[in-house]
């Protein structure tokens, strides 16, 4: 089996694209939006492009990847740069055969590369603490519009530096870059084929 990880190249955009409509469809709302979250962030300031990658095996394209740059608001008034991350997505057929983690841990060691020290991100700590990710608020972060004592569990940090975050406390700030209009994505998925949108069990927005 030949598989590759690789940086995204523009002749790749619309297969991506759609490779993240087919992996996030119906997953958090009926429908989705984070295919048009990705056309967005591509032209934002704080997209890093030397890590957007695709993954592709035996030459199909079956994952990509991608980093954002933000901010931890220090409680001490400092602004401490970290990454965010994704959508992070796999082909639907080939979810929970390994290939999400190969492609996490390698970009990951490249972000480690270029110096940034920390990843903090929504994701399930079921998956991603095999990759060396923990709750946020256990590295002192809090998340910028939660109140005190709601649910965090959804936060997640991975220090890509070791000790990186061991004098910070503060509160982080997601990139304005994913706050994409609903009526805009709705706009840009009519260009894909129609697809049935569903209100499914466990979705966490209508």
């Amino acid at each position: 089996m030949d598989l590759i990880i690789r940086n995204e190249t523009e002749r790749d955009f619309r297969a991506v694209e759609n490779l993240v409509r087919e992996a996030f469809w119906n997953v958090y709302r009926p429908g989705c939006l984070e295919h048009y979250v990705l056309h967005v962030l591509r032209d934002d300031p704080a997209f890093v492009k030397e890590l957007d990658f695709v993954m592709e095996r035996n030459g199909e394209l079956i994952g990509q990847n991608i980093f954002v740059k933000t901010h931890i608001d220090a409680d001490d008034g400092r602004r401490v740069e970290v990454l965010t991350m994704g959508p992070i997505g796999i082909t639907p057929a080939l979810k929970r055969q390994g290939y999400g983690k190969k492609l996490l841990d390698y970009s990951l060691e490249k972000a480690r590369e270029m110096g940034f020290c920390a990843v903090l991100f929504e994701g399930n700590i079921g998956f991603y603490g095999k990759s060396g990710f923990d709750y946020a608020r256990n590295f002192g972060i809090r998340y910028h519009d939660l109140e005190a004592g709601e649910d965090d569990s959804f936060f997640l940090c991975k220090e890509l530096i070791p000790g990186a975050l061991s004098d910070v406390t503060g509160v982080y700030q997601t990139p304005a870059g994913y706050y994409v209009d609903p009526d805009d994505a709705e706009l840009f998925d009519a260009t894909f084929p129609k697809k049935e949108k569903l209100k499914l069990p466990g979705q966490l927005f209508d």
